[in-house]
């Protein structure tokens, strides 16, 4: 299930410019104007002091009152192995006299794993005192996601090609999904020969409602859900870094297969993230990480596509591909997973009728096009030699030999 969540790109050259005409004397800022390059330099200097591990450093930027939540996170970070931690301001308002209100994005690396950062977006509430700034408070953004440091002690797992970071979680659990996570990720590479990491960064929160504020929103919408992953679609080599994000509840009851499976999925959205862009339908994204999750499991499709099935042999053929409405979260969830095996079933038509390259070939070529419209006409005709028309009849009659 991937989730496609990303900050706005803003440069700081503005900023940064008119920290250095301050302190080069040549201009000062207007009577009433927040000073943003000095409100940058101290979130410079905050993450700087983070990085070097100086507990004084860190704490020097903030508010006594914040200090004792302050110092907790401070000792839960040093749990993560950062490999960087930045803040760029983006908005401050003046809030009255010697305070500020300031937007920032907040990105952080994990070392060995991040190519990117990932970001998320915070609203810091700071006051001047004698000539100097103060943080007074520090909240996620509306809508933005909260991070797992924040929501208890860190339980850190390293894998082989994974890491794992749990948070109300046994670290016998926390190695089990280690050991699935290294496991997905050779089945990812083998189906998958694109440029990414080979390694994955999984989160394990405490609770299904720990997993929504991870993911900025309301948890009822994960029910069922056994794990996400965010990321920015199409983002290229730089994007915001995925994280896997695993639900607590629903995964525990899975068997052993059904927790493989699921992290072998949410590791192809991982390995494809750079390939699939707003041109590309969920149906293809979602069906085809469907796809090497059950490649080589020998699984058949009745075992894999059960509600489908149902609805097949009930005389309900789907008369054409699940659209993106169809894999709403909070929705029903029957129809969730017929949106989700008619996906599946779909790559597997391409892989059986037209060979395994073209699929994985059709997939880069949807994700190529500049829009949605007409993304997946062009890669079925250049790519399939074939027409919407003609596949939609194709893999309606797939489904009911692989189903009926």
């Amino acid at each position: 299930m991937a989730g496609r969540r990303s900050a706005a790109a803003r440069g700081a050259a503005a900023g940064l410019l008119a920290a250095l005409l301050a302190l080069g004397g040549c201009a000062a800022p207007a009577p009433g104007r927040p000073a943003s390059g000095e409100i940058q330099s101290l979130l410079d200097r905050h993450a700087r002091a983070l990085l070097d591990r100086d507990e004084a450093g860190y704490l020097a930027a903030l508010d006594p009152a914040l200090v004792p939540a302050a110092r907790t996170e401070f000792d839960r970070l040093a749990k993560i192995p950062l490999g960087g931690l930045s803040y760029r301001v983006t908005d401050v308002d003046r809030t009255g006299e010697g305070r500020v209100t300031a937007r920032a994005e907040l990105g952080y690396r994990i070392k060995g794993y991040d190519s990117g950062p990932a970001t998320t977006e915070r609203v810091l509430d700071l006051a001047e005192r004698d000539g100097r700034w103060y943080v007074t408070g520090d909240r996620a953004a509306e809508g933005a996601p909260q991070q797992l440091w924040q929501q208890g002690e860190v339980t850190t797992v390293t894998g082989r090609r994974s890491l794992v970071l749990g948070v109300g979680q046994s670290r016998e659990r926390l190695r089990e999904i280690a050991t699935a996570a290294d496991r997905a990720v050779p089945a990812v590479g083998d189906a998958w020969h694109g440029n990414w990491a080979g390694r994955i960064v999984v989160l394990v929160p405490s609770s299904i409602e720990a997993m929504g504020r991870l993911l900025g929103g309301p948890a009822a919408s994960y029910r069922g859900i056994a794990a996400v992953t965010t990321g920015r679609t199409g983002g290229g080599p730089t994007a915001p870094a995925d994280r896997v994000i695993v639900n607590p509840e629903a995964y525990a009851v899975l068997g052993a297969f059904g927790r493989q499976l699921v992290l072998t999925h949410e590791t192809t959205h991982v390995a494809t993230r750079v390939q699939t862009t707003g041109a590309t339908p969920v149906w293809l994204s979602e069906g085809f990480a469907d796809w090497v999750a059950y490649r080589g499991t020998e699984r058949t499709a009745a075992q894999a596509a059960p509600e489908l099935r149902r609805a097949v042999l009930a005389g309900h053929l789907p008369a054409e591909l699940p659209d993106d409405r169809a894999f709403a979260f909070g929705g029903d969830s029957e129809a969730l997973a017929r949106a989700y095996e008619g996906g599946w079933l779909a790559c597997e038509l391409i892989a059986d009728r037209w060979g395994e390259e073209k699929l994985t070939a059709f997939y880069r070529a949807v994700g190529a096009h500049p829009a949605r419209d007409g993304a997946v006409e062009k890669a079925l005709r250049e790519v399939l030699d074939t027409t919407p028309e003609e596949f939609t009849a194709d893999w309606r009659t797939y489904l009911g030999e692989r189903l009926g």
